[in-house]
């Protein structure tokens, strides 16, 4: 049990590893970190997302997304258009240059989900998703205490 938990830790560290060292390689010359591109990315796909909204689909804390944003709009990436409610449930919206460097990211995001997936059925990646969904959602929920203390969730 003890090799499970070595192996499935030590793989999705490597994940995130490649994941981060592929996003630094691409996007080297833009001076943009993966919470940045991140943003981005979110932002190219559904325009109008608040710093929540964020939060939830890049899988960062708050105070991550605030610094993010904070350079993205100093640097001409986006702009809040803020409301009379707080700044953190305002929308948030690309500049020109925002779309532009957006639609860069998206388009290498495609092609390196495509070098990715090759070799891998659409079967294959279904069920993979879904079982790192579930796995995921498992997780979270152990760690916050929601269900069974003291299980053995590695077992």
């Amino acid at each position: 049990m003890q090799e499970r938990f070595e192996t499935f830790t030590a793989l999705l560290n490597r994940i995130k590893r490649s994941i981060r060292k592929i996003i630094s390689q691409k996007f080297t010359d833009f001076d943009l970190k993966a919470g940045h591109i991140s943003c981005i990315y979110q932002l190219y796909k559904t325009d109008g997302l608040t710093a929540t909204d964020l939060c939830k689909r890049c899988a960062e804390d708050k105070a991550a997304i605030s610094r993010s944003l904070n350079y993205l709009e100093e640097n001409g990436y986006l702009v809040c258009r803020a409301n009379q409610g707080k700044r953190y449930r305002s929308p948030f919206s690309l500049t020109d240059k925002g779309r532009e460097i957006g639609k860069e990211i998206s388009h290498e995001i495609n092609l390196v989900l495509d070098e990715v997936g090759h070799g891998v059925s659409r079967e294959e990646l279904f069920f993979f998703y879904r079982s790192l969904f579930t796995i995921s959602k498992r997780l979270d929920s152990i760690a916050n205490n929601e269900e069974r203390q003291g299980e053995n969730v590695f077992s």
